[in-house]
């Protein structure tokens, strides 16, 4: 079971690995696509529903997260950046988060740096090893794109 405090009004996560398995398909025509798990789809709507506020920071630009912010709305969606950490940090400023407001899930050197800054940050088992040994990060029993978000969300709401 995750800790998360219950001060925590935003959660905002990578995409690839978090909510997908990391892997990328490329169909016959060679366009590529991503699977999503219903489950974690699921705790986009579980979120809003219960007033949280959502943002994705992703390195890459893809579909499902176009499909994911029209279904749901989401608070802030940035796609193509390589430097996280000063995305992250206009978030927080824009909605003048506290650092036990708000948590960061991530799984890759890129989302190292905001790991690092997030008072509250998570993991998942399938991470890269160096993700998985910052200081104070919790890992999810589920992997990534395997309902780990899913169970964020759950132990953030106590569903």
């Amino acid at each position: 079971m995750l800790n998360i405090p219950k001060s925590i009004k935003m959660v905002i996560t990578d995409f690839d690995g978090i909510i997908t398995d990391n892997c990328v398909y490329i169909d016959a025509n060679g366009n590529m696509t991503r699977k999503l798990n219903f489950q974690d789809v699921m705790a986009f709507s579980i979120l809003k529903k219960n007033g949280f506020k959502i943002g994705i920071i992703s390195g890459e630009s893809n579909s499902a997260i176009k499909v994911i912010n029209e279904k749901f709305n989401l608070d802030e969606v940035h796609q193509n950046i390589r430097i996280k950490i000063d995305v992250l940090k206009s978030i927080i400023e824009k909605y003048n988060l506290q650092d036990d407001e708000y948590l960061y899930i991530g799984d890759d050197i890129n989302d190292i740096e905001s790991l690092c800054f997030a008072k509250n940050k998570i993991t998942v088992p399938n991470a890269v090893d160096k993700v998985k040994a910052i200081d104070g990060i919790q890992i999810t029993s589920k992997q990534g794109g395997n309902g780990a978000f899913r169970e964020v969300v759950d132990c953030l709401t106590n569903i």
